[in-house]
């Protein structure tokens, strides 16, 4: 073993050097992982959550693409990259298809900020979608080796359970540390098995039954960009503090600190006046941004029907005529009726003047 560690410390790997594919595992019916080694025998020393760029040789050309490092450096002699197959994806789809065994790439990397070893805190929520699983598996990974409990809870949402890509790998080791609490959510279940997660789109009420305590969570998210812009409203709409957020894009990946956005999310402000006129009802009021249609209604002596509150039981469904509204819903309204100018007046709140049928 001394000997290990001195070669590691002597001969990391390079990108000034090949990788060479060794082994392709499938993980769902869409996705595989490709691990990697050093021709040399060199180790790879880089920070779980990074990400590495391949330069893939296509027919019409090569085409450099980056992919998060799903292995951990806690396991330095390979590196891994899991890669699912989207919509329109050229990188991606050649992998999948012609990526095998004693083929070697070039590459270049690791690189990016998004690592929890960088923002040491005392528990940590995981939130991520798709394949945006990839940074989670390797910090989970890290945590796991690093033989201290870790405290993580770890939400995951995905179309259906067969879909969720290192499902197996999580729980045998979830099965082993109770730190480790994972929380699965599906679209649809799969044929012929049952399932007793949780089901639906990811919202405040789920995340509230996952994570009790989320507001002393440090919070890393990755996925699809609505779904970390949902994570985002959402966790502010509860209060949360979104200095202690981080996450990771696959459209953008962050290289250092000078390449991190500017998140400019909207956050209904109490000092900020906005308007809401009840059409049917004649009477127009004047209010804040902080101010939910359903209670300016109430307070204009408007009886609006309303039941949860809180955007779950979509009894407040109101149309809006004109303006912009900010709503964050539990799943009491769906994607249809929002097009067609629907909202919920219970968690809506008035951007400027607002127009609705009531």
């Amino acid at each position: 073993m001394a000997v290990l560690v001195k070669a590691f410390g002597e001969n990391p790997w390079r990108d000034d050097e090949p990788l060479e594919c060794e082994m392709v595992v499938p993980e769902t019916l869409d996705t595989s992982t490709f691990t990697f080694r050093a021709p040399s025998g060199a180790w790879f020393n880089y920070r779980p959550g990074q990400f590495v760029t391949l330069d893939l040789p296509l027919p019409g050309g090569n085409l450099q693409r980056t992919y998060t490092i799903s292995s951990s450096p806690s396991r330095p002699l390979s590196i891994s990259v899991t890669v699912k197959a989207q919509p329109g994806s050229i990188g991606g789809r050649w992998m999948l298809d012609h990526l095998r065994p004693g083929m070697r790439l070039k590459a270049f990397g690791p690189a990016g900020i998004f690592s929890f070893v960088q923002h040491e805190a005392p528990k940590y929520l995981f939130i991520s979608a798709g394949s945006g699983i990839t940074p989670m598996m390797s910090m989970a990974t890290w945590a796991w080796d690093s033989g201290e409990m870790p405290d993580i809870v770890f939400v995951h949402a995905a179309r259906a359970p067969g879909d969720i890509i290192f499902r197996q790998r999580l729980e045998g080791m979830a099965d082993r540390v109770p730190g480790l609490q994972l929380r699965f959510t599906v679209e649809e279940s799969d044929p012929f098995r049952s399932w007793h997660g949780y089901r639906g789109r990811l919202n405040q009420i789920m995340l509230g039954l996952m994570a009790p305590d989320y507001l002393e969570r440090e919070v890393f998210c990755c996925g699809p960009e609505p779904f970390m812009q949902a994570v985002r409203d959402m966790l502010i709409a509860l209060g949360y503090d979104m200095d202690r957020y981080h996450q990771e894009s696959f459209g953008a990946p962050i290289r250092n600190q000078a390449e991190t956005p500017v998140l400019d999310d909207l956050v209904p402000d109490q000092e900020s006046a906005a308007q809401v006129t009840f059409e049917m009802s004649g009477v127009t009021a004047n209010c804040a941004q902080a101010d939910t249609v359903l209670a300016v209604a109430k307070a204009n002596g408007l009886n609006i029907p309303s039941g949860c509150t809180f955007g779950l039981c979509g009894t407040c469904k109101i149309k809006k005529t004109a303006g912009e509204v900010h709503m964050v819903h539990n799943g009491g309204i769906t994607d249809e009726d929002i097009e067609d100018g629907y909202i919920l007046a219970c968690c809506s709140h008035p951007i400027g003047a607002v127009s609705v049928e009531v």
